[in-house]
């Protein structure tokens, strides 16, 4: 749906027009077995680390007051399993999606979780405040994102922090030359036309901007997704310059990205161009930018948000000073050690597999390979300094160590508590 069409759209006919087409093709795929994902959120570093991502200089807590918007057929169940001590709430227009995640419920005796048949735009008629908000996949599907984030702020805590996922325009516009392919065509999101659709896109040429997407979106060719990524009533998209304008004309300022390697210069294959050192010296939102335009194959941003009175930085991560040798560094879920088929001088590479760019790996060498080893999410920097190192007072070990904690932290290998 076009911008103009949005305009001219009956808000009323436009939220049943989503309902039913959720009704009709539920989304993402619901799931039956959450045993898996419990056992991996039973790890009390990886909730640590979660919470850490979104407020970097808070103490841990658990007794979170958590809103899912738009949990779809599986995301709230997810969130309360993993998050016992929080009291989540979650919304949905699809009455589909609420009957999985009621499943899901039952069959789990999960009963910190709360559920309601609500409009995201209309989440203050709950009369309550949260201090987490999650909202992934939603808001580039309303008639109006801008008053659907407005909604979202109006019921987040002063101190809260949104966890925030929209859809990104250089890498989907293979997607959006399908979108118009298919309304040339007519098709529509009935079973027969979603199969005729997915056997052509198998013909598609393999240079097509797409192609991207087909390999690496596991599940982009079933019905469900198919609709969802091709025929869905409304789709829009972000540049990193219109997300951080709409932030703004929204009450919000960003925090961070969820995954910030593939935005920063010092990371990847942009790190070794001539470019990088020009690159490097733009202000975070341009150099974020530039990165996107670089890449060209991001098809979505996710990201932290703060709102916009909130006191303090936004992103109060530093290596300037010492507050640094403090910070207490959590390994990220993801991360991976790798020591096979290694760059010359390297002892391990380091990976975090939810990246998509396969540039993003870092090379580290015996003494890097020693601090990593020791991160265990209870010693400061200072103590693992102290532990790993024959001279840990000596300035060029310190300026080493400060630099390698700095990257480990700019690939997404580690998170800090710099609570100290």
């Amino acid at each position: 749906m076009s911008s103009e069409d949005s305009k001219q759209t009956d808000p009323a006919d436009f939220s049943e027009e989503v309902r039913a087409f959720y009704e009709r093709h539920p989304y993402p795929a619901p799931v039956t077995d959450l045993n898996g994902y419990r056992q991996r959120w039973a790890n009390a570093g990886r909730r640590r680390n979660a919470f850490h991502l979104l407020w970097p200089t808070e103490r841990y807590r658990d007794d979170l007051e958590v809103l899912v918007a738009g949990c779809g057929t599986s995301q709230a169940a997810k969130h309360a399993v993993r998050e016992p001590a929080a009291r989540i709430t979650a919304i949905d227009v699809s009455e589909s999606s609420l009957r999985h995640t009621r499943e899901l419920q039952g069959k789990y005796g999960i009963d910190n979780l709360e559920l309601h048949a609500l409009p995201l735009e209309r989440i203050e008629t709950l009369g309550r405040r949260f201090d987490k908000i999650v909202c992934t996949g939603v808001l580039h599907h309303l008639l109006d994102p801008d008053a659907g984030l407005r909604a979202l702020r109006a019921v987040l805590n002063p101190g809260g922090a949104m966890h925030l996922m929209v859809y990104g325009t250089y890498g989907r516009t293979g997607v959006y030359m399908l979108q118009e392919y298919s309304r040339l065509l007519g098709v529509r999101a009935l079973d027969q036309d979603l199969a005729e659709l997915a056997a052509t896109l198998g013909q598609l040429p393999h240079g097509h901007p797409v192609a991207h997407l087909l390999h690496q979106v596991k599940d982009f060719r079933s019905p469900a997704a198919l609709a969802d990524a091709l025929l869905h009533p409304q789709d829009r998209a972000y540049t990193v310059p219109q997300l951080y304008a709409w932030l703004e004309r929204c009450g919000l300022s960003f925090a961070r990205w969820f995954l910030q390697a593939p935005y920063l210069a010092q990371c990847g294959m942009v790190a070794r161009t001539p470019h990088a050192p020009r690159l490097a010296s733009l202000p975070a939102p341009q150099q974020h930018a530039a990165l996107e335009l670089f890449r060209g194959t991001m098809v979505k941003h996710e990201f932290v948000a703060y709102r916009d009175d909130r006191p303090g930085e936004a992103q109060p991560i530093r290596f300037d000073g010492d507050r640094w040798l403090d910070y207490i560094p959590i390994r990220m879920p993801a991360t991976m050690r790798v020591r096979e088929r290694l760059p010359a001088g390297a002892v391990a590479v380091l990976l975090n597999s939810a990246h998509t760019h396969t540039d993003i790996f870092l090379p580290i060498d015996a003494a890097e390979d020693r601090i990593f080893g020791a991160i265990d999410g209870t010693q400061s920097i200072n103590e693992i300094l102290q532990a790993v190192s024959s001279n840990p007072d000596d300035p060029d070990n310190r300026d080493g160590t400060r630099r390698f904690l700095e990257r480990l932290w700019q690939y997404d290998q580690i998170a800090f508590d710099a609570t100290r």
